[in-house]
């Protein structure tokens, strides 16, 4: 039977022993205000010249002299401003249309989350689009460069790590943003997520406590990935343990790279105890390939995953993994894009959702 078990936060999670109970981890960052996106009269006033040219200079620039020319690119530069791709002028009406930017499309870890914003905004009467932006900075800019440019009524972001261009489009929008699975007191504008520092620290601490002495990390190299290794290192260094070995691996992260993750981790460090995964995949992969090697799974190896997919409680033995609220995320994102679409603001623009260790047969 799986087990919830409750983790305290890092000040105190040294002195307050084994505990069993659900516990989220809550902060409470002073919320950000929202920015207000430039429109073509206002580029025009800063420029000194008509609405008209600054259209033109959009969209027909050899119908425009070289100075005027000059002057609103040099007031585009300055502000950011991104024209509407669709009306290519002032926005008259919702879309009703939202937008969600998401690394992968392949892994499931972020299906709940996509599912419960789709059918939370369908119940509002506003459509989904998604698109892909991959782990590539550059990648996600010009896929926001297009979305922008549609105006859709909100924009929602799977992470908060986007380049200083990426974050300037998007300040300059004036679309409203909620940026998820990820934690900051500076967001872009409203956000909904957790700490991966802390996941890192809890399941460091969880392992330590089960008699695990020698763990290893296996995990893609992204920055919130990344994250966790450091909050994993940190409490281990806390608890004694030394630097833990990390084994980096390509994201997406699959079962194919968790089962040759562990054949490489073994040949270098043998006397390896417990792995903490990045991903269930992965760890269904060190499953399959600890059991075509003979090991005993918890007994000569722990594996703790991250996701609690649905095949996580199944398999044999049953994962032990972190629990991240996909549902409330979605739904929570949803809430807030609508709420602003529709001139409502919102109160409580940073929400941290905590997470959960689910404690089952595999560690």
């Amino acid at each position: 039977m799986a087990r919830r078990l409750a983790w305290r936060p890092a000040a105190s999670i040294m002195r307050a022993g084994h505990s069993r109970a659900a516990h989220r981890f809550i902060t409470s960052p002073p919320p950000m205000k929202k920015p207000q996106g430039f429109t073509v009269h206002d580029i025009a006033r800063l420029a000194g010249v008509s609405a008209m040219t600054v259209s033109r200079t959009l969209n027909h620039p050899d119908q425009v002299s070289p100075a005027a020319l000059a002057k609103v690119r040099e007031v585009v530069a300055r502000t950011g401003f991104v024209p509407n791709g669709m009306a290519r002028g002032l926005r008259s009406a919702k879309a009703g249309l939202v937008a969600a930017v998401l690394p992968t499309l392949v892994g499931p870890v972020f299906q709940e989350t996509v599912r419960a914003l789709s059918q939370a905004l369908d119940e509002r009467g506003y459509q989904l689009m998604i698109g892909q932006s991959g782990y590539d900075a550059s990648r996600e800019d010009a896929l926001l460069d297009a979305i922008i440019r549609r105006r859709p009524d909100g924009i929602v972001l799977a992470g908060i790590m986007h380049s200083p261009e990426g974050r300037r489009q998007l300040l300059a929008s004036g679309i409203p943003v909620v940026e998820t699975w990820d934690l900051t007191p500076t967001p872009v504008d409203m956000l909904v997520g957790f700490s991966h520092e802390r996941i890192g620290q809890a399941v460091c601490y969880f392992l330590h406590s089960r008699g695990y002495r020698r763990p290893v990390l296996l995990s893609a190299g992204d920055e919130r990935a990344r994250r966790r290794i450091a909050g994993f290192q940190g409490m281990a260094a806390t608890l004694g343990l030394g630097q833990a070995p990390t084994h980096l691996v390509e994201a997406p992260t699959t079962l194919g790279s968790g089962r040759a993750g562990l054949a490489a981790i073994l040949a270098t460090h043998p006397q390896t105890d417990a792995l903490f995964c990045s991903s269930d995949m992965l760890a269904l992969g060190v499953l399959i390939e600890a059991q075509a090697r003979g090991l005993s799974v918890p007994g000569q190896l722990g594996v703790v995953g991250l996701g609690d997919l649905e095949l996580a409680a199944s398999l044999q033995p049953a994962l032990t993994t972190v629990r991240i609220d996909g549902t409330r995320i979605g739904r929570t994102a949803a809430q807030y894009i609508v709420d602003r679409a529709e001139g409502r603001e919102v109160a409580e623009k940073i929400v941290d959702i905590g997470f959960e260790i689910i404690e089952r047969a595999s560690a």
